[in-house]
């Protein structure tokens, strides 16, 4: 990373206040940059709050649909360039809720990709999507970036589409956009307890069984949010490049699990040793298995995963450790 490049920048970051935007926040701020963040809700409990770095950047309070508020905010903070993290992440509340889901991913996003493009000052946008735009291809295992887009539950679908339509704002515009698609992410900060790592880290650490909603044969591939952060920063360092815009990246760490055995592995290294999870089995229409290859993040932005995941793990257990206590 350049650090040269942050210092001064005037960066907007949607969705500041979750997993990913609260960490990119903090070492932003710590390369200099001059920071502008969305939020939709105040969350006391998020990492932005607590770490006291809300202090130290411009809150904008509003929704990532409200066109207007995009377009002042841009025009006002003459942003550079634009992180879009905002988005409905949780895939059950997407099959609950999938109008929710789709406003908040598919409008949301080209309201934000069309404000930028009546803005001169923006010079480089990266898009927060997934290895879930893939959909499922046991076929193709390990997803390339060539993997076709087939996206099939709410949320999946959702995230798909945002993908397409900044590859259509590239190719149409010349919008200076760089995909990021990454494994699974995990890290302090995480407040949705019902994903597997925040849920049984939570779990061992009081002691109690973990639970396993699938039937644990189900493969991920598990990606420590300070990696993923290098990605973001090297793909946005690199949006001067139109040979670039429209691009995607994969960022995963090519090592899948079994949930089973990342469970056993929280557990292997918790307090109670000795605990077993409780397998539900009552999953449905799950994907049986998703994981990355990143070789063209390796060849193009020279980028690669620095956290294997006992280091990660044991820095995200001792986060939850120090904030189970505060609460």
């Amino acid at each position: 990373m350049d650090k040269n490049f942050w210092r001064e920048r005037r960066v907007f970051i949607t969705g500041c206040t979750g997993l990913l935007g609260s960490w990119l926040t903090a070492d932003l701020l710590a390369l200099g940059a001059d920071i502008t963040g969305l939020i939709r809700d105040r969350i006391p409990q998020s990492e932005l709050f607590r770490s006291g770095n809300i202090e130290r950047i411009k809150a904008v309070y509003g929704d990532i649909c409200d066109y207007e508020l995009l377009e002042r905010t841009m025009a006002e903070y003459e942003i550079e360039t634009v992180f879009h993290l905002a988005s409905q992440s949780v895939v059950g509340i997407g099959n609950r809720a999938p109008m929710s889901t789709f406003e908040a991913n598919i409008r949301g996003t080209y309201m934000l990709l069309e404000a930028a493009r009546r803005n001169p000052t923006i010079k480089g946008i990266i898009l927060a999507s997934s290895l879930k735009v893939y959909g499922e291809h046991p076929e193709l295992l390990p997803y390339t970036e060539e993997t076709p887009l087939r996206g099939l539950s709410p949320y999946d679908v959702s995230k798909s589409c945002a993908d397409l339509l900044c590859q259509g704002y590239a190719y149409t515009y010349d919008l200076p956009v760089i995909i990021t698609r990454c494994a699974n992410l995990y890290g302090g900060g995480d407040l949705n307890w019902n994903r597997i790592l925040p849920g049984t880290i939570r779990s061992v650490l009081h002691g109690e069984r973990p639970i396993i909603r699938s039937d644990g044969t189900f493969k991920r591939d598990y990606l420590y949010v300070q990696d993923a952060i290098r990605g973001y920063l090297m793909a946005a360092e690199r949006c001067a490049d139109p040979a670039l815009w429209g691009e995607a990246f994969n960022f995963g760490m090519g090592e899948p699990v079994t949930a089973l055995d990342l469970v056993k592995t929280v557990i292997s290294v918790s307090d109670y040793p000795e605990i077993e999870p409780i397998i539900l089995d009552e999953v449905k229409k799950e994907i049986q298995d998703q994981y990355l290859a990143s070789d063209k993040a390796k060849a193009v932005l020279g980028w690669e995963p620095q956290f294997p995941l006992a280091d990660g793990l044991a820095e995200t257990i001792e986060w939850y450790r120090v904030f189970l206590e505060e609460m």
